[in-house]
């Protein structure tokens, strides 16, 4: 039987989710747990995977096994055994035929950053601090360029296995909150898909333009595909994978509303 898991997960002390010779994945925590609830190896596979460092407030992922355990009650099982840092919050019996890899067709990103004077420790594992305190129009600005179908080929970091760099993002949503000590930036991207390092390079080249670099860069990159003609591909522990869409409910619960 096939089911399908919401999970959610701090990625600071992982390699990433996909399971590493050397290294703590995700991945390899919930294929150990869930070689105990079924009684033999199997493998949890992810709507895609995410770096080291980088967090999921809603990852999909599904499993193969065999149990007498109820589908919706399956997230008890595997959280007692699971890290404090890794936590299944939603259980059900897959749809027919369903794949979360394969099957996905939106996902939601969000990158935070945030403009202080000093580092906030309280914001340090989730967010990355920005010197300078970028203009929001400038960003908007740029990121509705970024909307539509492109060749993000210069939004991607070397090492790729894309077999096309095409991708079409929906939405760029900017948010800038006014805090007592800071003010906290939430770059927000729903896309297709995304490339390696896309999310992060995107967002550190709508950071660079908020402060005031040109937009021609980014513009030139699109039709040349030249990676040095953005900025820095910004820090992990700022990138938090928030939603995948499948287009049908897997849970049936508010959060997929």
């Amino acid at each position: 039987m096939r089911y399908v898991l919401l999970v959610q997960y701090d990625g600071t002390e992982f390699s990433g989710y996909q399971t590493q010779k050397n290294g703590r994945t995700v991945q390899g925590v919930l294929e150990s747990a869930a070689a105990e609830i079924f009684g033999a190896s199997t493998r949890v596979a992810a709507s895609g995977r995410t770096d080291a460092g980088v967090h999921a407030l809603g990852q999909v992922c599904h499993v193969d096994g065999e149990t007498s355990t109820p589908p919706e009650k399956l997230r008890e099982r595997f959280n007692a055994l699971l890290p404090p840092d890794v936590r299944i919050l939603r259980s059900a019996a897959a749809p027919a035929g369903f794949d979360c890899t394969r099957g996905a067709k939106k996902k939601t990103y969000c990158y935070r950053f945030y403009t202080a004077e000093s580092d906030l420790p309280l914001l340090e594992r989730y967010a990355v601090r920005v010197r300078e305190t970028p203009d929001l129009f400038r960003m908007e600005t740029a990121a509705s360029l970024l909307e539509g179908e492109h060749n993000f080929k210069a939004f991607c970091a070397s090492g790729s296995s894309a077999k096309t760099s095409v991708r079409t993002i929906y939405k760029v949503e900017i948010c800038k909150n006014r805090k007592p000590l800071f003010y906290l930036y939430e770059i927000r991207v729903t896309g297709n898909g995304f490339l390696y390092n896309m999310v992060r390079i995107l967002s550190g080249e709508l950071v660079c333009i908020g402060c005031g670099k040109g937009i021609e860069d980014m513009l030139k990159a699109f039709e040349t595909g030249e990676r040095a003609l953005l900025a820095r591909t910004m820090p992990a522990r700022g990138l938090m994978l928030e939603n995948v869409d499948y287009g049908v409910p897997l849970f049936g619960t508010p959060w997929e509303e």
